[in-house]
């Protein structure tokens, strides 16, 4: 009896507990500040943030699958924050947007796909190489897509006209100045997950002129001819070259319903509130 009645307390309550709805509101924005004067050191590369599985807000058919909806600017409870972070000089707010989601695990939550901030495509490639660089270099960058076949019509010596499909070059992904993504979900607590890479022009140091050296093959090997002993020192070419570098803000965070958080990083910040809707 005393289970059929705890049975029972499961069935009536886990309707509400169902029903559960969350409004997610995030505020990003960066530090003006040169990355150079941050006693931190970062990579000059590193792997792009793993965007597998990632969809975007624009996707109206998954968002409405999940019962997902974009929140309006007019629902926001996050602007004084937002127009206090873009009324001061240290700071740059790059994105202020917001979402209503249900009760969801980890493994029902979308990743989104998130991008803010300029665009540096036609100033850089994805690995972060200068255009203008290469162009001094007369070397041409390869573009990122494959190539779109366009028809062109051509005249031959009979007068009969001929079409041929001329390669065309397919326009480059956007290169955003901040781009990552960003999950939240509930395991008995509501987390937030973040990734995100904020990309900024900078130098570095690259030695030119110097060719890789396969100590077995040219040193060790018998019919070398090349001499272990008083090698003659070989002073190392260094030019500094422009390109754009990707900073990593990475982290996990239990959070409470209510509570306004502030996720830092020595160059950006994220501000999140998930509010639980009450109907």
């Amino acid at each position: 009896m005393k289970k059929l009645i705890y049975l029972l307390l499961i069935a009536i309550s886990w309707p509400s507990l169902a029903a559960r709805q969350f409004d997610i509101e995030v505020i990003l924005f960066k530090r003006n500040i040169d990355p150079a004067q941050v006693s931190e050191a970062w990579p000059d590369q590193q792997q792009p943030v793993n965007m597998k599985g990632t969809v975007s807000f624009d996707d109206e058919s998954l968002l409405a699958s999940k019962d997902i909806s974009l929140m309006l600017p007019e629902q926001y409870q996050l602007t004084p924050q937002y127009n206090k972070l873009k009324g001061h000089a240290g700071f740059t707010p790059l994105a202020h947007f917001g979402w209503r989601q249900g009760d969801l695990s980890k493994a029902a939550a979308p990743k989104f796909h998130l991008t803010a901030g300029k665009d540096y495509s036609p100033q850089y490639l994805a690995d972060g190489t200068s255009k203008a660089a290469l162009s001094r270099e007369a070397i041409s960058p390869q573009p990122e897509l494959p190539a779109v076949a366009e028809s062109e019509t051509v005249m031959t010596t009979d007068g009969m006209p001929v079409t041929t499909e001329v390669p065309a070059v397919a326009p480059e992904p956007p290169l955003y100045e901040l781009e990552g993504n960003i999950r939240v979900y509930v395991q008995h607590y509501l987390f937030t997950e973040t990734s995100l890479d904020l990309r900024e022009p900078g130098r570095r140091e690259v030695i030119v002129g110097a060719e890789p050296i396969d100590l077995e093959t040219d040193l060790l090997a018998e019919d070398s001819n090349v001499q272990v002993g008083h090698l003659q020192e070989v002073k190392k070419k260094v030019e500094v070259e422009e390109f754009l570098k990707s900073y990593r803000f990475e982290q996990q965070r239990k959070m409470r319903s209510g509570e306004t958080h502030y996720l830092d990083h020595p160059l950006m910040g994220m501000v999140i509130q998930i509010r639980r809707v009450e109907e």
